[in-house]
């Protein structure tokens, strides 16, 4: 499976919780003024890239805790990113997932759309929302905009509802496995 991808960062420590692999994918619907990555917007731009070449970066990417899909609009893409998903997971690597839908959009196309589902079933963390550019904070962890949530999916997908992220509460869980 092929994926329209924008670009890799191997190693960031801003798209998400530890040290990640970020892949930046191509297309977005969203085009929100003041978008930091408006290069993603045009779908055919980018580079094509196959799922496996992109699992390849996880191995040889170092100490990474997780990868992070962002965007463009990762959910432009779901079913080759639930491939990757899959065997993220599978691997242990936990999955950080960014979208300018909101949760509650997400969950309406899901109806429909098997991929988004599964792609919300496998993810981690959710960063949901547009970016609104007269809610701007640089003080905000992992995302731009004030209405921007953390969510945890796990828990969300469980409850039928939205449950915001409790950073304590899932780097407790993490170590726990360790030990």
């Amino acid at each position: 499976m092929k994926l329209q991808v924008a670009g890799i960062d191997r190693e960031s420590i801003v798209d998400g919780p530890g040290i990640r692999l970020v892949v930046y994918l191509q297309g977005c619907p969203h085009r929100c003024p003041g978008c930091h990555n408006q290069n993603t917007w045009d779908p055919e731009g980018g580079t094509e890239m196959e799922v496996s070449e992109i699992l390849g970066l996880t191995e040889t990417a170092g100490l990474i805790d997780g990868v992070t899909f962002s965007g463009g609009e990762p959910f432009c893409q779901p079913a080759p990113l639930l491939a990757l998903a899959g065997s993220l997971k599978s691997r242990g690597l936990n999955l950080v997932l960014y979208s300018g839908y909101t949760f509650e959009q997400l969950l309406e196309i899901a109806k429909r759309e098997p991929a988004v589902a599964g792609l919300l079933k496998t993810g981690w963390l959710l960063i949901d929302g547009p970016y609104i550019q007269q809610q701007r904070s640089l003080n905000l962890p992992y995302r731009g905009s004030r209405n921007q949530r953390l969510i945890d999916l796990s828990l969300s997908m469980k409850a039928g509802r939205t449950v915001l992220w409790n950073n304590h509460f899932l780097f407790d869980e993490k170590w726990s496995k360790i030990g």
